[in-house]
C-alpha cells in the first residue's frame, strides 16, 4: 500500500512540476511544494497512524480572531 502511495505522489510530481519549471513560475512551484509536502506528511501520518493535529481547529482559531 505504501508503494502505491509513493507511486501516486511521484506521478503527481511528474505531471505538475515540469510545466512550472519550464514556464519559470517559481512562486507557484514554491506554493505547490509546500502544499505537496503537507499532503505527503498527512498521508503518511494516516497510513502509519501518527498523531496528527486537526487542521479544523487552526481554521476555527483563525476565523474567530477579530482585530
Amino acid at each position: 500500500m505504501i508503494i502505491l502511495l509513493i507511486f501516486i505522489f511521484l506521478v503527481i510530481i511528474l505531471i505538475d512540476v515540469p510545466p512550472l519549471v519550464k514556464q519559470r513560475m517559481w512562486k507557484d512551484l514554491a506554493a505547490f511544494s509546500v502544499l505537496f509536502i503537507i499532503g505527503v506528511v498527512y498521508s503518511l501520518g494516516v497510513f502509519y497512524d501518527w498523531p496528527l493535529p486537526n487542521p479544523v481547529k487552526g481554521l476555527e482559531m483563525l476565523f474567530r480572531f477579530k482585530p
